[in-house]
């Protein structure tokens, strides 16, 4: 098939690509959903001070856990991303730990334990939304790995668009030691990080990566030397949110849609998105903005419109 029939045939999804949503204004800041028991598993916070607004933070705190993607907890990440996707005053969210020495540990193997064979279909089905909601998330989003991202773990920093590591930090896929294999997507996006032959290996002999060896093979960003606080990573990766944050934000969000949707396809097709989003993008304030700062030799005020 050649290019251009590739692209016909792929019209139908082209056509219903929404590029930008209509945005609701996300009125709460520094709330917090409710665990079991009534205890506050994730918090979402706005960051003021001494950060400039529009940095969002998806906190995790379920230290009994380690941070597990139990039923509860994915609940409310869901919870807490579709509130979120909605405003268009975030414009870089940061997913970190509360719980020293971890990000996540993956699923809570003791929870499916007590699942049957249907349970544990229809609970991966969800694990799987819930990653893809995060990849599929408006605004750039970024992983803050302090400390042990396994299995289910790595694979919610693999649906971010960043990640940032801890030199300690410790990731890998490793369900094929527990007699499983990633559910969530990591046999998809971790083959698009690294490369097919690498992917495989690393996920058929369930391999730990450090920090520091995850960087070294592009599974990272970046990697830091960790702190006496363990947060290392979280203040690496709020510099990088901060490096994003005075851009053109519907150009960015726009980027995000054509590199994305863009690797899904042919070139040709890609090239036929790239073309979608740059139309998009010609009419905003934003643009007009950013050729009368050039012209005049001051920074830019983008307003995202």
């Amino acid at each position: 098939m050649g290019p251009i029939c590739a692209f016909t045939a792929r019209a139908p999804m082209l056509r219903s690509l929404r590029l930008l949503r209509p945005w609701r204004p996300f009125g709460v800041r520094g709330c917090a959903s409710e665990g079991v028991g009534g205890g506050s598993t994730i918090k979402l916070q706005g960051l003021a001070n001494p950060s400039p607004a529009g940095i969002t933070e998806i906190l995790m705190n379920r230290p009994r856990a380690c941070n597990a993607l139990g039923n509860v907890f994915v609940s409310e990440l869901l919870d807490a991303l579709a509130r979120l996707r909605e405003d268009q005053q975030v414009r870089v969210l940061l997913f970190r730990s509360g719980v020293k020495g971890v990000f996540c540990a993956g699923a809570d193997l003791k929870e499916r334990e007590q699942m049957s064979a249907l349970e544990v279909g229809v609970f991966v089905q969800r694990l799987r939304g819930l990653m893809n909601e995060i990849a599929a998330f408006p605004a750039p989003t970024i992983a803050a790995m302090d400390g042990f991202a396994l299995g289910g773990g790595l694979e919610l920093a693999l649906a971010c668009d960043l990640r940032v590591s801890a030199s300690t930090a410790v990731m890998g896929l490793i369900e094929t030691t527990r007699g499983l294999l990633p559910g969530a997507g990591g046999t998809q996006r971790l083959p698009r990080c690294l490369g097919v032959a690498l992917a495989k290996e690393l996920i058929f002999t369930g391999r730990r990566l450090t920090g520091m060896e995850a960087h070294a093979l592009g599974l990272v960003n970046h990697a830091v030397d960790q702190n006496e606080a363990g947060d290392a990573a979280y203040h690496r990766a709020r510099a990088l949110a901060q490096e994003i944050l005075p851009q053109a934000p519907i150009a960015v969000r726009l980027g995000k849609v054509a590199i994305d949707r863009g690797m899904e396809v042919d070139i040709a097709s890609g090239m036929a998105i790239e073309g979608m989003c740059y139309a998009q993008n010609i009419p905003t304030q934003d643009r007009l903005e950013g050729m009368a700062a050039f012209r005049e030799k001051r920074p830019p005020k983008f307003v995202g419109k």
